[in-house]
């Protein structure tokens, strides 16, 4: 019984967030198993009392390669899954300064939304999400990011029925 956790890091900031989360899980006793989306199959995935996928965003959207893993996902109907995934932090129009209102931003912001679109149409559950913020293109995240990943690994760890208290 464990976790598996895909993901589809691009400069490495996602899969910073998978080995913390992974270390997280470790100190309740939960086992996670870690791959990116490239080397593994979504038609034969391990199995798992929790799926995670994460991906960054690209012009709003899942990247690419996230977006073919997950409509390749085959898992039994019912099966729960989480999000944990990356997206750019609002910046400031360089002309004016002001930062992107929520309307603007949400049509920038459609990651989960469209992994969620996906994975629902297969009959997956979803029981949590999250996004960590990233600084610039490449990185860094954001300050605090390990315990927003810790508090998410406190939300998910009761769901694998493993947790140790």
């Amino acid at each position: 019984m464990s976790i598996t956790y895909c993901h589809a890091s691009k400069f490495g900031n996602g899969a910073a967030v998978a080995e913390h989360f992974t270390q997280a899980m470790a100190a309740k006793g939960i086992t996670v198993d870690v791959s990116h989306v490239r080397d593994a199959d979504p038609r034969h995935l391990p199995r798992a009392d929790l799926y995670i996928f994460s991906s960054p965003g690209r012009m709003g959207r899942p990247i690419g390669a996230a977006r073919r893993f997950l409509r390749k996902v085959q898992l039994p109907p019912g099966t729960p899954y989480a999000l944990l995934t990356t997206a750019s932090t609002p910046q400031p129009d360089k002309k004016t300064g002001e930062m992107p209102s929520e309307e603007s931003m949400a049509r920038w912001r459609r990651v989960r939304p469209i992994m969620t679109e996906l994975l629902d149409a297969k009959g997956l559950r979803k029981v949590a999400e999250d996004t960590v913020q990233v600084t610039g293109l490449k990185g860094p995240l954001e300050a605090g990011w390990e315990e927003k990943v810790d508090a998410f690994a406190d939300r998910v760890a009761p769901l694998t029925g493993l947790h140790r208290s």
